[in-house]
């Protein structure tokens, strides 16, 4: 049984090195050196290499043919790749090498051009497609698939591993095989982000002049960042990807104390970072599964927890909490005292940290600023779904382009709550009632089935607080039923979407009541 049968190590005599990220390359490329790993390498990696009078051969001296067509064609010779492709475990290949006087390697390490930096920075389509690597990915895949007689890094990372590889006798297989599913997995996700940017110019042919361009492919190359212990209930397995082409958001938080994320943390988290983000003011967001038990806005986050706070103390124990704004120790204070599952802010002011981290078990995550932009995608049985995201910039977010519908035009200061209510209902469940007073909510009726029982459930939570606060809607009052248990707890002003066939019967019972209802002619919907 042969070394590569048994899952032995493969000694390393002989690497191909070819890199357009140099990082810990001049370290590498010693190490070999002072091992007796002789080393061929192409264009500017093999200059470094030279500049440091370390012994390397060019790749052009291998092949007898000097790179050309700036650059486009350097490895793509059978010299080069019958090295790699030589399955060593084979007689044949073996015998086929020793004729055709091609050498092995024993080690190849590639890195790809810039792709997505590139298209990242505005470049020129022409630009972008000379950054579309060819003898990169070709070299990887070669070895990756080869990897029995071939161990593959992708990543300067692994390059103190490669070095105490080879001073140990090498990589065993199994090792080698990781590696070659590493190597596959980057080349997978690099083909991703080419094919993407292709794709946006093959959309919908009839997609109306500014309407959302969908590229006719869609793909997403996710990293596994962390097992969990357990998934939604403890019965399901659960771990964590990062899409390294996103936005970075509550996947990529830093966690700087307490016990290990969930499934549900991070469900929640992600709801509350984003519901803390559709306000501009200082905002705090408490969520319960997946739903507002509090948002509030405030001359600081301090006194926006506080208001948020106070919605519903009862459904804020161990809760999940966002703030749009640094973490300072008055708000620090203040979530110390409730029991209080997770605290996501864009950073933490000196003395928070510390005074949050008497609690042992409070996670408090460092997340970057809420994008509002782009397309999200929603897992369906056999695909997936994906829509813009809800970004309240539609013309009817816009307070000014509201339509005042019956009574009179109301103060700044309930236009203001007004117009803060009907961000904050984007949050919630639909269907939703939302009561706010003061830039806080103050009722919440979430995922009800029909909208009378949404405004029960929000004037119940409110208690005697309904009487003067204003309400919004997520979308239209199918009847005038759900808007009269708003109008009988006293409320001082609506604003919904519009659009029923009965808006006028509805509009008619707040006339009746002399409440003000705008509307907005945009609906809200969250499922």
């Amino acid at each position: 049984m042969s070394e590569h049968e048994s899952g032995g190590a493969r000694p390393i005599r002989r690497a191909l090195i070819s890199v357009y990220d140099k990082t810990g390359l001049e370290d590498l490329a010693r190490g070999l050196h002072e091992a007796g790993v002789e080393i061929v390498s192409t264009g500017s990696t093999a200059g470094r290499i030279a500049a440091l009078d370390i012994p390397v051969t060019p790749v052009q001296d291998l092949t007898g043919f000097p790179e050309c067509l700036d650059g486009r064609v350097k490895t793509l010779h059978p010299r080069v790749h019958a090295g790699i492709l030589a399955d060593l475990r084979n007689p044949d290949h073996v015998k086929q090498l020793d004729e055709l006087g091609v050498a092995p390697f024993d080690l190849v390490v590639v890195n790809l051009y810039p792709f997505r930096e590139t298209v990242a920075s505005g470049a020129s389509g022409d630009d972008v497609v000379e950054q579309i690597d060819i003898g990169g990915p070709s070299m990887v895949r070669a070895a990756a698939k080869n990897h029995a007689s071939v161990a593959v890094v992708v990543s300067p990372g692994f390059y103190g591993d490669v070095l105490a590889a080879v001073a140990g006798g090498g990589f065993d297989l199994a090792t080698r095989r990781s590696l070659a599913a590493q190597a596959f997995a980057h080349t997978a996700a690099y083909d991703v982000a080419v094919a993407g940017w292709f794709a946006q110019e093959l959309v919908e042919p009839d997609a109306a002049p500014g309407a959302f361009r969908w590229p006719a492919f869609g793909g997403m190359a996710v990293e596994r960042a962390e097992v969990l212990r357990y998934g939604e209930n403890p019965h399901q397995a659960a771990a964590l990807y990062v899409d390294p082409d996103a936005a970075p958001g509550i996947a990529q938080a830093e966690q700087l104390h307490g016990k290990a994320m969930s499934y549900n943390n991070y469900v929640d988290g992600d709801a509350a970072h984003r519901a803390a983000y559709d306000h501009d003011e200082p905002c705090v967001a408490i969520i319960k599964h997946a739903n507002p038990c509090g948002i509030a806005v405030g001359a600081d986050v301090a006194e926006a927890h506080r208001k948020a706070h106070a919605c519903d103390p009862l459904s804020a124990f161990g809760g999940v909490s966002a703030v749009n704004r640094p973490c300072s120790v008055a708000i620090a204070s203040q979530v110390a005292d409730v029991f209080t599952e997770v605290l996501v802010a864009p950073a933490f002011d000196p003395g928070a940290v510390e005074l949050l981290a008497k609690k042992p078990s409070i996670r408090l995550l460092v997340a970057p600023e809420r994008t509002r932009f782009g397309a999200e995608y929603r897992q369906v049985s056999g695909g997936v779904l994906l829509q813009t995201v809800d970004a309240l910039d539609a013309p009817g977010d816009d307070p000014t382009q509201w339509t005042l519908a019956c009574g009179s035009a109301v103060d700044g200061a309930t236009l203001a709550d007004l117009a803060f209510a009907w961000r904050a209902v984007r949050a919630v469940k639909s269907n939703a009632i939302l009561l706010a007073d003061d830039g806080a909510t103050v009722g919440v009726g979430m995922g009800q089935v029909n909208r009378v029982d949404s405004a029960r459930l929000a004037v119940s939570r409110a208690g005697d607080r309904a009487r003067g606060s204003v309400a919004a809607s997520d979308a239209f009052f199918p009847f005038p039923d759900g808007l009269q248990v708003l109008l009988d707890a006293g409320v001082r002003a609506v604003v919904q979407p519009g659009g029923s066939v009965r808006d006028e019967e509805v509009v008619a019972a707040a006339a009746a009541a002399g409440i003000p209802v705008y509307l907005t002619g945009t609906r809200h919907f969250f499922h």
